[in-house]
């Protein structure tokens, strides 16, 4: 049995764990909750080693350990499978597998990658993932790549003595409906094995995959739930301290945008093998959804209008003008906004403080000569955290110690601060939770008054209904269909679900 009681930690001007107990049983899936800030990944950093508590014991099986980093934390049987995903996408995934721990395939000072493949096609089976072993990573799915990363990990087996505790860093957040039935198959035939500990923001999946569940808030454990013990209401009301607004999508704001004005107009675009002969036209005050499954089509719209990819065929139109250049420069330079699915990588620059994050597009308004104005670049960082409820102890905050939602909020700042009304949100509550999400539904309102067009790429098809002004359903590159959705003649799920498939 794994074991914290009384865990303590702190840094400046936060008291992240506050005299937390928690503990995982052999063979059982634990799962933790709480909002963005809760301490979920300050407890998760301390159960694996990447922080030391300042106070309290760790035990396992009743013997007490301290782990000094990481890797210390693996030689006891902890694992971790990330968010992020920690995997190297030029590397092959038997690579992947093995990285750091190659010298058992080393003879003579050349690696043996037969034997390497070989290894590696008995993780992968533990996880029932069939793929040539020297498949280069990156040509992997999400899912594929999220189940190589538990291959990996599962290689402790052959390196500790006793039982696995792994720890789900938001495993499900972009995974199909089907891949998480898959995921939580293999997690539970893997119990015979490993004890898991299960972090998300789906409170259904929680709920159905774990055995308990920690709820946090505010640094502390305020419960432990049981199967069946609670429900997802009530789980909720503990996480956030308050009944959850009925009115979650903010839908009596959503007022009529303005179609006299055009900000984007796409006519015809067509990219092979991604979109094909595609024409919509965003207006100001409008939320302008596109929904379908992964692979539909619809990031790559994003990801044009950005200015990521240049159309082989048809026009892009900005404010009346047609784009001639593609370059995410120029389209920052029309005042488009991007709020990338993948927060942690494209989104912010971790290592970087708040205001440095905030002020990034835009470097030409704060400097003379070369020389940056860094005061009027704080006052900037400060006026927004206030105005956002951005928690961090200071504008000198890394941003890469950010909860999730604060660093979302960072992002949308970067955007808004610099004056940015067409906005492109790729999954933006992707990973929050229930009271981080409602302040980013807010701050979509908030735009929508201020005249920004919003394009959204959604999380779910429930927020895409309670947002959107617009829906347009993409299947294979090509759009299926178009809804409007004035409030209280708003599409099904049936509707949309009919229309993708």
């Amino acid at each position: 049995m794994y074991e914290l009681k009384a865990v303590d930690k702190k840094f400046p001007g936060v008291h992240a764990l506050k005299a937390v107990d928690f503990q995982v049983k052999r063979g059982e899936i634990v799962g933790l909750v709480g909002e963005n800030g809760a301490g979920k990944s300050t407890l998760m950093k301390v159960i694996y080693g990447a922080y030391q508590p300042d106070g309290g014991t760790i035990t396992i099986d009743g013997k007490t350990v301290r782990f000094q980093n990481p890797r210390q934390a693996m030689e006891k049987g902890i694992g971790m499978v990330f968010q992020e995903q920690s995997l190297i996408s030029n590397l092959t995934v038997m690579e992947n597998i093995f990285l750091g721990y190659e010298a058992q395939f080393v003879r003579l000072g050349v690696i043996n990658w037969k034997a390497m493949a070989e290894a590696a096609r008995k993780q992968l089976a533990k996880v029932k993932l069939d793929i040539d072993p020297a498949t280069v990573t990156a040509s992997l799915s999400f899912a594929q790549r999220q189940l190589v990363e538990l291959a990996k990990v599962l290689t402790l087996e052959e390196r500790v003595d006793g039982d696995l505790v792994i720890l789900l860093d938001e495993p499900t957040s972009v995974l199909a409906e089907d891949e998480v039935k898959m995921l939580f198959r293999i997690v539970r035939d893997l119990t015979a094995r490993a004890s898991f500990i299960f972090v998300s923001h789906r409170m259904d999946e929680v709920m159905e995959l774990s055995d308990r569940i920690y709820v946090m808030k505010d640094g502390a454990v305020v419960d432990v739930v049981n199967r069946g013990g609670a429900t997802v209401e009530q789980i909720q009301h503990k996480m956030v301290g308050r009944n959850v607004d009925r009115e979650y999508y903010r839908e009596q704001r959503q007022k009529p945008y303005d179609d006299s004005r055009q900000l984007v107009k796409l006519e015809d675009v067509g990219l092979p093998g991604r979109i094909s002969d595609i024409s919509l036209t965003l207006h100001p005050g409008e939320v302008l959804c596109l929904v379908g499954t992964e692979g539909s089509g619809r990031e790559a719209i994003l990801r044009t209008i950005y200015g990521m990819r240049t159309p082989v065929t048809g026009h892009v139109t900005m404010k009346g003008a047609r784009i001639e250049r593609f370059t995410p420069q120029a389209a920052v330079a029309k005042g488009v906004g991007y709020v990338p699915r993948e927060r942690k990588v494209e989104g912010i620059v971790a290592g970087m403080n708040v205001y440095e994050n905030m002020t990034l597009s835009q470097m030409g308004h704060f400097s003379n000569a070369g020389v940056l104005r860094v005061g009027e670049e704080r006052k900037l960082a400060r006026d927004w955290i206030g105005k956002l409820s951005i928690k961090a102890h200071s504008e000198y905050a890394d941003c890469g110690n950010l909860s999730g939602g604060n660093q979302q909020k960072v992002v949308l700042a970067k955007w808004r601060s610099g004056g940015s009304d067409i906005m492109l949100l790729d999954h933006p509550t992707r990973g929050l939770d229930i009271g981080a999400k409602e302040d980013v539904y807010e701050m979509i309102r908030d735009m929508c008054d201020d005249g920004v067009g919003v394009i959204l790429v959604a999380d779910t098809l429930e927020e895409a209904i309670g947002l959107s002004h617009t829906i347009i359903v993409l299947k294979d590159g090509r759009i299926q269909k178009r809804f409007d959705c004035e409030p209280g003649k708003k599409p099904s799920l049936y509707d949309l679900l009919h229309a993708m498939i």
